[in-house]
């Protein structure tokens, strides 16, 4: 297919004097554009991600950088087939990321040091370095930097308490931070210098300008890169793709994720297409037999088929108890 519409990923640390004005004026801008996306603003700057035609992704960079706050922005530009959302929001807020700290960073005064795509690839391969996540669990699960640590959290705001917890693992080593557009690691590192740690790098521009740029192609990444829309994930190594996902349900390699079919739950999971429609898209056998599964809905299946289902599972899963006990034995 075509590619007549694009993705903008773009932040920018500034401060907004009147961010619930702009917020109101920004959105039905956005709206008369024709964008769709989701944009964050705050006193502290701005985050968005829109996508649109060609033609409308070019007046709005054009118009933002119109603005003295937003003159030097840089804007992250993937080429897509269509939308990747489905409406326009314009939210106000007190981050533009989230990591609540008690006293706030400001990254224009305290950061760690912008390392380019093949500044960072060199210092991965350095001895007494650290490849620090900065990102979520479930989106390192998808892909990451071959070595890097996985921080076991749920959000972002959960990291600087991780650190906090596994700090002999990071003192005396050189510390390289990346996210996906590098808005996360602005503030992060800033926080990590603050923390007494001294050799904090970061990611200029993030994953995404890692995989676009023409001498690294990507490489070292592993996996695909989660994205916050409708495309879910976006591929990064132009050299050697290698699956690290893994489907929740078998363990088998796995880059598809679905959100569980419990509206009460809604948790993502890795998980094939074949593997959604066998275990019902729920995560658990309590999310399967939800009275409200999405997925049963979705499939207007009678309870007589949903029982049958289930029954197989129940079936499935005593015959692998049975040959694992076999082979215990």
């Amino acid at each position: 297919m075509e590619k007549n519409y694009r993705v903008l990923l773009y932040y920018k640390y500034v401060p907004i004097e009147d961010p619930e004005t702009l917020t109101a004026e920004h959105l039905e801008y956005c709206k008369n554009l024709g964008l769709r996306g989701r944009i964050l603003i705050a006193s502290e700057g701005i985050n968005g991600t829109v996508s649109g035609t060609v033609a409308q992704t070019n007046k709005y960079m054009e118009d933002l950088k119109k603005d003295p706050r937003f003159a030097d922005i840089e804007f992250k530009i993937d080429d897509a087939e269509e939308h990747a959302f489905k409406k326009m929001h314009v939210r106000h807020r007190d981050e533009i990321v989230s990591l609540r700290l008690n006293e706030d960073i400001n990254p224009n005064e305290q950061t760690g040091e912008y390392l380019e795509p093949k500044e960072f690839y060199e210092a991965m391969q350095q001895d007494e370095t650290i490849i620090l996540d900065a990102r979520n669990d479930y989106e390192y699960d998808l892909g990451h930097f071959r070595g890097a640590i996985r921080p076991d959290i749920n959000s972002f705001r959960e990291l600087p308490d991780w650190v906090k917890e596994n700090k002999d693992k990071l003192e005396g080593k050189q510390i390289l931070t990346y996210c996906t557009g590098g808005i996360r690691c602005e503030k992060f590192s800033g926080w990590l210098k603050e923390e007494g740690f001294e050799n904090v790098r970061q990611l200029h521009g993030g994953i995404v300008t890692y995989g676009k740029d023409e001498e690294v192609k990507g490489e070292l990444w592993d996996g695909k890169c989660y994205v916050f829309d409708e495309r879910i994930s976006v591929p990064i190594n132009q050299v050697d793709h290698v699956v690290v996902g893994r489907d929740h349900f078998d363990g088998e390699p796995c880059e598809r994720y679905v959100n569980c079919s419990n509206p009460d739950c809604n948790k993502q999971i890795i998980c094939s297409e074949e593997n959604e429609h066998k275990y019902l898209r729920g995560c658990t056998h309590e999310c399967r037999v939800h009275p409200r599964n999405r997925y049963v809905e979705e499939h207007e299946l009678s309870q007589e088929e949903v029982k049958e289902r289930l029954k197989q599972l129940g079936k499935h899963s005593l015959n692998k108890h049975k040959k694992s006990a076999k082979l215990n034995f």
